[in-house]
């Protein structure tokens, strides 16, 4: 005789089979009113940050891809490792950048044209594609792949996973606070987008896909921030008479590390985020079959 299941499951099945389409829509819906409806005063990026050291050599236009270079470069080399191995991992990772990649190469054209940011010709080869020099295409590509290396390393080399004890409360409290910014700053593109789909994917990992690497992802981009915000502060004018990247100030928070708006942070940890879950998914389906 089959043996039905307690009501209480039951109950919790059919919340999650609503609550996970919810979780799906809701975020794509409220970014898209506000793309949709969102003002942004044209022409009005700003040329003048903080500096923290002037650096002559990146007076260029091949700043851009010396950024590129000094970040893929010595990766590559350490990705023979033995005991990280991280060219045999390649074929999980390129997937995984290649479709995280695309959705938020859509979201940088579209700030693009909308006048949420722009780029400086002053350090950028002059070669693009649907308004997005061809620098900006490659970010996409060495960030993530040298920010999973950091990852895996630290995975390899530290074997007790440190954060695993507030990993729950950590991932709820993340969520919270991107979730509110989010909501708080309404009606900055950069800000509210960022922070709202932050908040929104955190949610989604935590309810719905395996979280036994998320203390382990965690780790990985607490000791990835430090050369993402040096890449960054590059980018952003640390280094450089004018920036790189060019903000609309009206449109994101307004506060800076040295000269890296923090939206940034927040940008960077769910692009990595998404590269890496679905770099797990991969590695986890080629172990399952």
């Amino acid at each position: 005789m089959k043996q039905e299941a307690p009501a209480n499951a039951t109950g919790a099945k059919a919340w999650d089979k609503l609550l996970l389409p919810i979780l799906i829509a809701l975020p794509l819906l409220l970014v898209g009113i506000q793309w949709l409806s969102g003002q942004v005063r044209p022409g009005n990026l700003l040329l003048q940050v903080p500096q923290a050291l002037p650096l002559a050599w990146l007076e260029t236009s091949r700043a851009y891809f010396y950024l590129h270079l000094f970040t893929f470069i010595p990766v590559f080399a350490l990705s023979f490792d033995r005991r990280v191995g991280y060219y045999k991992k390649w074929r999980y990772l390129l997937p995984a950048i290649i479709i995280v990649g695309a959705i938020f190469i859509l979201w940088d054209v579209f700030f693009t044209v909308k006048g949420v940011w722009g780029f400086n010709e002053v350090y950028t080869s002059g070669f693009g594609l649907l308004g997005l020099p061809i620098e900006e295409w490659l970010f996409f590509f060495t960030v993530p792949f040298a920010c999973v290396f950091i990852y895996l390393c630290l995975n390899a080399y530290i074997k007790r996973d440190l954060l695993a004890p507030v990993e729950k409360p950590l991932t709820l409290a993340l969520a919270g606070l991107f979730l509110f910014i989010g909501f708080y700053y309404w009606g900055r593109l950069y800000t509210s987008t960022t922070f709202l789909l932050g908040g929104f994917f955190t949610l989604f990992h935590f309810l719905y896909l395996d979280g036994a690497y998320r203390a382990r992802f965690y780790l990985a981009y607490l000791v990835s921030l430090a050369p993402f915000l040096l890449v960054n502060g590059v980018l952003t004018g640390a280094y450089t008479a004018q920036p790189v990247v060019l903000y609309n100030p009206e449109e994101y928070l307004g506060i800076r590390i040295t000269s890296v708006p923090v939206d940034d942070a927040a940008y960077g940890f769910l692009l990595i985020f998404g590269v890496v879950t679905l770099f797990e998914r991969f590695r986890a389906g080629k172990h399952s079959s």
